[in-house]
């Protein structure tokens, strides 16, 4: 009869999930809010079936294990060195103001230094997964502000793990917050050694000798021993399972190995991680919720509030532009989902109270509901600003970007230029005059901004002294002659494809200083001619040597790039 209770119970636990979770992303609203609704839905302050904790809980352990291996398999060294810039400098940045900011804020509210230090710390953090989902939705995640959000999150997973080493001391009344600080930093980093140690010699050893077998769930069995063999050796050592199971997936980030495991990881660490945060929602106390409705509401209002401050500050201090650094303050403005691993973990050490506890999940709860549409203000708010301050704008958000190509005009031809670039992985800048169409392609994420190329400050803040080519494809003439001009004058060794409409206009845009014209209206009845010669069975070899004749003799040098001193 128990077992059949215990299977009732996942079964419960199952079709909760089934039913709520796809209801959920269907509207739009984050996974981890389904599985929190879910888990009310079976906890004891709501009408219906009741499933028992135990259970639940004891799984429930294992979802942050498993979530912090899969951080560590997405943190390989060299990706750290590549936005070391965003990730140690505004992420730690963020990290420390925010958690200083709003930890004395929990101290003068009444909540003793102990519990002051962990909200601070935990409210610090975003949701990674609520905003990764947002930029990937959007097509962001290219865009600079999506880019330097990432790093941002980046830092904050890796902030976790301290923070929960540090737990346990700060349980301690007889420990003093600045020595279990040094004695938290001192663990971790012997404890960084020795798996790391651990790896090099034995781990990657055993995973050549694994992946030679070619067993793929001998291979699987690997994966799920590392983890929980790492962790329960960092638990022995007094620390947490979860810093175990994230130094072992950063033992595996930069193996060949990375994404197999990662594959086999990942129905593990989704099922358990929703099974916490469908514990989480079984604990929650609605009516107590309901008596503290207003408490709640000036929480989250405060917490938005004050982090979108907090890191438009920073993103200003480091130098980023008002639009990017609005979009960044706001999107990462809600709680996270580590907010309630912490506070679960806090509470069971009696390091804060139940009311505490429950107030703090509340508001990350509704913080993370709401950031879809905080999302969709930001991106109209950070449009506004970008039409309106031009060249000041785009030229901050380009700061960073070199060797890159500069294309003047965005249309047809344009937008084909680019989309080629971006293929072989090369970055740009484009330039248009047409409101609509830069709108379109901002929202897709796109380089795209407004500006006239025929003026030497909108070229200087593209970064025309940086890139490496320019090409001009505006329709009209007399403004691709000027922006040649402008172009050549500003950077005279840089290579300027233009589009001409006609042989006519080749010599115009010769003399402006264009590397190479390509006539529009000739390359057309060329490819025209080509394709009729090739139907009536002349050999392709003798078809390509007429048309680089007819090139040759009626558009001369200019139909390829001349040399530059660059070259």
């Amino acid at each position: 009869m128990h077992d059949t209770t215990i299977l009732l119970d996942i079964l419960l636990l199952l079709l909760s999930a089934i039913v709520v979770v796809p209801l959920f992303q269907a509207l739009r609203i984050p996974a981890v809010l389904g599985y929190l609704v879910a888990g009310v839905m079976l906890g004891p302050h709501a009408p219906g079936p009741a499933v028992d904790l135990k259970l639940p809980q004891l799984l429930s352990e294992f979802g942050i294990v498993f979530l912090l291996f899969a951080i560590g398999l997405e943190l390989p060294l060299s990706r750290l060195q590549a936005m070391r810039r965003y990730i140690f400098g505004l992420g730690l940045m963020q990290v420390l103001a925010t958690s200083t900011v709003l930890g004395l804020a929990a101290y003068a509210l009444g909540l003793p230094p102990e519990a002051a230090l962990v909200v601070g710390g935990m409210l610090a953090f975003s949701s990674t997964a609520t905003v990764l989902k947002l930029l990937v939705e959007r097509g962001e995640t290219v865009a600079r502000f999506g880019r330097i959000s990432v790093a941002v999150l980046i830092f904050q997973d890796l902030a976790v793990v301290p923070l929960l080493t540090l737990l346990p001391l700060l349980a301690d009344p007889n420990a003093s917050i600045p020595l279990a600080l040094a004695l938290a930093a001192l663990k971790a980093g012997a404890a960084i050694l020795f798996i790391m140690l651990l790896g090099r010699f034995v781990v990657r050893p055993v995973y050549r000798f694994i992946a030679s077998a070619g067993n793929p769930e001998l291979f699987t069995a690997t994966n799920l021993f590392v983890v929980l063999a790492v962790g329960w050796l960092t638990a022995e050592a007094g620390m947490s399972m979860a810093l175990g199971a994230f130094l072992a997936g950063m033992l595996l980030a930069d193996t060949a190995y990375r994404h197999q495991v990662e594959a086999d990881i990942e129905p593990f660490r989704g099922l358990l991680l929703g099974l916490f945060f469908m514990t989480v929602g079984m604990t929650l106390d609605l009516p107590a919720m309901e008596h503290e409705a207003g408490t709640i509401a000036g929480l989250t209002v405060a917490l938005l509030f004050g982090k979108s401050l907090l890191l438009f500050l920073l993103c200003r201090l480091s130098g980023l532009g008002v639009a990017t650094s609005l979009r960044i303050g706001l999107l990462l403005s809600q709680g996270g989902e580590f907010a309630f691993v912490l506070i679960g973990k806090a509470t069971a050490l009696s390091v804060l109270d139940g009311r505490t506890g429950l107030l703090v999940s509340s508001s990350v709860a509704l913080s993370m509901a709401v950031t879809p549409a905080i999302g969709a203000i930001a991106q109209r708010l950070a449009q506004a600003i970008e039409a309106r301050r031009g060249a000041e704008a785009f030229g901050i958000e380009t700061s960073d970007l070199k060797s890159h190509v500069l294309i003047a005009g965005y249309g047809r031809v344009g937008k084909a230029v680019a989309r080629l670039l971006t293929a072989h992985g090369i970055p740009y800048v484009a330039l248009d005059l047409e409101p609509q169409r830069i709108a379109t392609a901002r929202g897709e994420g796109l380089p795209v901004y407004y500006g006239d190329a025929s003026h030497a400050s909108v070229l200087r803040a593209a970064g025309v002294e940086r890139a490496r080519a320019a090409v001009i494809t505006l329709n009209r003439p007399d403004q691709a002659q000027r922006a040649v001009e402008a172009i050549h004058a500003s950077a005279a060794g840089l290579p300027i494809i233009a589009r001409a409409h006609d042989i006519g206009q080749i010599p115009a845009l010769a003399n402006a200083g264009a590397s190479a014209v390509v006539p529009e209206t000739m390359e057309a009845s060329l490819q025209l001619a080509g394709m009729v010669l090739r139907s009536a069975g002349i050999e392709a070899g003798a078809v390509d040597s007429s048309l680089r004749e007819f090139r040759e003799g009626n558009y001369g040098a200019l139909a390829e790039p001349r040399a530059t001193e660059a070259d």
